[in-house]
């Protein structure tokens, strides 16, 4: 009874461990292109790699205990790719702090003022996944891109990548990563450059926070929107699928108040998990539903202990040649591309609002300091406007 017992709970736990896994070294290079392209400093991009893993850590733990559900947190990773578009914002990286904290307010405030739930649940889903798709397209070329310009070192990720895919999918993107490490070696190896050992020991560096129109249209609007369409309530609709009932203000309050205790650190935002929340929540993690929520504190608890290490997949990132790490962020959002793609452009009805929305977002324009999210998402919603009158007129 004991070895069924330990057998039985081993499931979940190695589980839960998987689920950290993927989840961190698929996306945290997008994460730390994100920070970068919006001014963080190498420093700070890794304050807040480190910051968000380790709310995301916390989450998963609070959430997963205190519920009894293997209910996972995650960052926003649509959030980041959202940042990488956006380039630098009037008032540099202390605004860019600023518009993170904002959004998770405006989280938080989700859990305390059910109505403003309720009005991101309004906006047509195709919009909003024309505007995340747009959003992505930049990154989602990079792999590309960097073959042109560096063969040897990029051929080697997307190889690895495509072959993975075909034998181990879950695995791909994490692989690749290995791959990328594999050619850092290397070219450390000729360059002779070397790594520094302070670079490796996690530092939060936190900024004071300031506020602009700039940082609060163009940052905190559309990351709150993109975390709130293109995450959360996808993940509440996953939980659904497999059987649970997510609290919803409970997770809000832990997600909005984990996004605004992260922000100052460098920190964009964490979210209900949804890619995640299948691996963790799935009959694989254990044939009972009522035993599944142990994979969610092992996954929380996996997290606390990337927390360690990330330092050092930072540094690591720094000393990769130009392209590399671009190529692997690129592949590790190919997939949600491909379905906000496919959602945006579903219904025909929608599909002229959607390619308005989707070619805005992608052309990087900004408006008085506006990034071009915030835009696309206003230029999709005047068209489906107006043609629909039009439709209701005739």
């Amino acid at each position: 009874m004991i070895e069924t017992s330990h057998a039985s709970l081993a499931r979940p736990l190695i589980a839960g461990v998987v689920t950290a896994l993927v989840g961190f070294t698929s996306t945290f290079a997008v994460v730390l292109t994100g920070l970068r392209s919006v001014g963080a400093t190498p420093e700070q991009a890794a304050s807040g790699l480190l910051a968000v893993t380790l709310m995301v850590g916390v989450g998963c733990i609070l959430l997963a205990w205190r519920y009894r559900m293997p209910i996972t947190i995650a960052w926003s990773t649509p959030g980041v790719a959202l940042l990488a578009a956006t380039g630098a914002v009037e008032g540099g990286w202390p605004a860019v702090v600023g518009g993170f904290l904002v959004s998770g307010a405006l989280i938080l405030c989700t859990a305390l003022f059910p109505p403003l739930g309720a009005l991101i649940a309004r906006i047509p889903p195709s919009i909003a996944q024309a505007m995340l798709a747009g959003v992505l397209f930049p990154l989602c070329i990079q792999p590309f891109v960097g073959l042109i310009a560096d063969p040897w070192g990029v051929a080697p990720v997307l190889i690895v990548w495509l072959v993975a895919s075909r034998l181990l999918p879950r695995w791909a993107v994490p692989l690749a990563f290995v791959a990328a490490i594999v050619v850092v070696a290397v070219s450390l190896g000729r360059t002779g450059a070397e790594l520094d050992a302070a670079s490796l020991v996690p530092q939060l560096a936190f900024t004071a926070p300031t506020l602009t129109v700039g940082s609060v249209v163009g940052i905190a609007l559309p990351l709150f929107v993109v975390t709130m369409a293109s995450q959360n309530v996808p993940g509440v609709a996953v939980m659904r699928s497999l059987g649970y009932t997510i609290p919803w203000r409970p997770a809000m309050l832990v997600t909005g108040a984990g996004s605004m205790l992260a922000a100052t650190a460098g920190g964009h935002a964490v979210n209900l998990g949804a890619i995640s929340a299948a691996i963790a929540a799935g009959p694989d993690a254990h044939p009972d539903p009522k035993r599944r929520w142990v994979a969610g504190v092992s996954a929380g608890s996996t997290y606390l202990v990337l927390v360690a290490l990330s330092a050092a997949f930072a540094a690591i990132v720094l000393l990769a040649p130009a392209g590399v790490i671009p190529a692997v962020a690129g592949v590790a959002l190919f997939a949600a591309f491909g379905s906000a793609v496919q959602q945006a452009i579903d219904d025909p009805g929608e599909r002229t609002p959607a390619v308005v929305t989707f070619l805005i977002a992608a052309s990087g324009i900004a408006i008085a300091g506006v990034s071009a999210a915030f835009w696309a998402l206003v230029a999709g919603l005047i068209v489906r406007t107006v043609l629909h009158l039009g439709r209701r007129a005739a």
